[in-house]
């Protein structure tokens, strides 16, 4: 039965959200009895399976390559494949003695979620059901957090996936702006019935990011207000609690690190689920998810009462799934979790579930016929491997399509003698354009988040400033070390789409000097840089919200902006041109160097 949230938000905190599941068994009985001959304690096991960032994969399929997912370490991907593991795992246990969660990032990431909110979306008068929703509801998820990237389409199409799914979408900290009351179901309180006792109750609190409140300010903005995780879980645990929750778990999407790649522009931690473990008592678990690294266990010291709170990340898009193991004990007549245990297990072990594959065949030949098509022809082959360290011409056409896109917007303005500069990342490292026919596939390939583009003023000292703090990016590397491009990138855990090649102007990067030292020789139509001149930065949305936290941008005045994905700016700037010619836009204007001396 679908989760009601009108009902939910009507009803009073002490009636909560019940989800109650039938059954379940004990856990064997104590070996011994007690010294004195009485009766050994009873107990009780179960098993919490959690997901994270399944980020739209259903299917084991690359839509962007066009084959089976594979990665150097021949990790599995997609919901079919988690289908096995958790039917394994409720064969193990017995189905009455678990639930299964996820963290969020459920709806965008691949072309078959894209396909399903833009091309044929589930808010259409008599429109689709969303396949990640059709595949959760047939796998029997009992709840699932917020991500961030659920906001990415606008709130229309998050309601009706809502709708749609057959468990809670759960967000403590998403509130409306207007009421500050709960936009979304708090929490889930699910009953395991024991045959040795009372129901284990096990209450799951949904927490999500508030970095929302910056990367989708367009589509969330007084509309909905995203405060820190810590003060929303330190309002509910004891709530819970109050409400008979023998079990806390928490599903959080927000990594555990305690840092934040928005800089100060919001007081609240964007990764700050180990803070939470730490600062609030009474939490037995929390599913992390967000930062989409693989933690099978990590423990954490609450402050106020000396306990260890178990957290665990399963390993995205479906690569992972994690399982906490509680075991309880019945004492002064309650129920008391005496041991809590995570792991992960690999989807790579196990075939997909033909139940899903076959529920969602459909689906996926039309998204596959989708990404087939053919917009136009290029010249010459270009990759995306060496991006990182290299100007190389598949980045340029970013840049490329965004600088003109920009221009023509601004043409006739009071900005269109401004000359438009372009910042792009690597964001794929296997993206590539192939020589001959270009598919719909390969365009998106370059762009596999949902940004949009912008327009932004800058001076050419605040672009020196912008530039300073990209090349962070790189490690630090002497004149006379060796060279080894796989260890040369990601400086400080900077992942590759928070390192900005800007299109338009010349400049070296010194890897050999500190950062904020590197950008030496920064010149524009051969010139050097007037700190003073204004300059024209096409951006994406994600930069210009304050993702990545580079400098001035987020503070800059907006030009001009277009609510069309740049993905799709590119597909149609492709099916216009007919084809893409690189030496039209493609010239190596920046490059890594060691006291004057090129690296490569």
């Amino acid at each position: 039965m679908a989760f009601d949230r009108r009902t939910f938000l009507g009803t009073t905190a002490a009636t909560g959200a019940a989800v109650a599941l039938a059954g379940g068994a004990a856990a064997p009985a104590a070996a011994a009895a007690t010294a004195h001959g009485g009766r050994p304690p009873r107990r009780y096991s179960f098993t919490v399976m959690g997901t994270t960032d399944l980020h739209g994969n259903v299917f084991n399929w690359d839509y962007f390559t066009d084959k089976e997912f594979d990665d150097k370490a021949h990790n599995d991907v997609g919901l079919a494949k988690i289908s096995t593991l958790v039917e394994q795992v409720r064969a193990e246990k017995g189905r009455r003695n678990t639930l299964l969660i996820d963290a969020g990032d459920t709806i965008q990431g691949t072309q078959l979620s894209y396909y399903y909110a833009k091309v044929d979306p589930i808010t259409a008068r008599r429109g689709p059901v969303h396949p990640m929703a059709q595949a959760m509801n047939a796998i029997g998820y009992d709840a699932a957090a917020l991500g961030n990237h659920e906001f990415n389409y606008g709130i229309p199409v998050l309601r009706k996936f809502e709708e749609q799914c057959d468990f809670p979408l759960l967000g403590a900290n998403a509130l409306d702006a207007k009421t500050a009351r709960p936009a979304f179901p708090p929490y889930s309180m699910h009953r395991l019935r024991t045959p040795c006792g009372r129901d284990v109750k096990v209450a799951v609190l949904g927490l999500t990011n508030p970095g929302i409140a910056i990367w989708d300010k367009a589509n969330v903005q007084g509309k909905m207000t995203f405060p820190g995780l810590e003060e929303q879980a330190a309002k509910y645990v004891p709530r819970l609690r109050s409400l008979g929750a023998d079990v806390v778990i928490v599903s959080a999407h927000s990594g555990s690190s305690g840092t934040s790649s928005y800089g100060d522009q919001l007081p609240y931690v964007e990764n700050a689920a180990g803070l939470v473990a730490e600062q609030v008592p009474g939490i037995d678990a929390i599913l992390v998810g967000h930062a989409h690294t693989e933690i099978p266990e990590y423990r954490v010291k609450n402050k106020a009462t000396g306990k260890d709170v178990v957290l665990s990340e399963p390993l995205k898009w479906g690569q992972r799934l994690t399982l906490f193991d509680f075991e309880l004990v019945w004492s002064q007549g309650r129920w008391t979790v005496e041991r809590v245990s995570a792991k992960v297990l690999n989807s790579n072990t196990v075939a997909e579930d033909p139940k899903i594959t076959r529920l969602l065949s459909d689906e996926h030949h039309k998204v596959v016929a989708y990404v087939n098509q053919v917009i136009g022809t290029s010249t010459q082959a270009m990759v995306s491997a060496e991006g990182p360290v290299k100007d190389v011409a598949i980045i340029d056409l970013i840049n490329h399509v965004q600088a003109e896109t920009v221009k023509g917007a601004l043409a006739g303005s009071e900005w269109a003698a401004l000359p438009v500069l372009s910042q792009a990342s690597c964001f794929s490292r296997t993206a590539a354009i192939p020589a001959g026919q270009v598919t719909i596939r390969d365009a998106a390939g370059l762009y596999p988040f949902e940004n949009t583009l912008e327009a932004r003023l800058l001076t050419g000292a605040q672009l020196k400033d912008y530039l300073e703090y990209s090349a962070r990016y790189f490690v630090r590397t002497a004149p006379d070390v060796p060279v080894d491009p796989a260890k040369l990138t990601n400086a400080e855990g900077t992942p590759d789409y928070n390192y900005d090649a800007v299109y338009g102007l010349t400049y070296e990067i010194d890897i050999a000097q500190p950062v904020g030292s590197r950008i030496t020789g920064l010149s524009f139509r051969g010139g050097p840089v007037d700190p003073a001149a204004q300059f024209v930065l096409a951006v994406n949305n994600y930069r210009a919200s304050g993702g990545g936290a580079f400098p001035h941008v987020a503070g800059a005045r907006q030009l001009w902006a277009n609510s069309d994905e740049i993905r799709n700016t590119i597909i149609q700037w492709v099916k216009a041109k007919g084809t893409v010619d690189p030496a039209q836009f493609a010239s190596v204007d920046w490059r890594l160097t060691r006291a004057g001396v090129p690296v490569f």
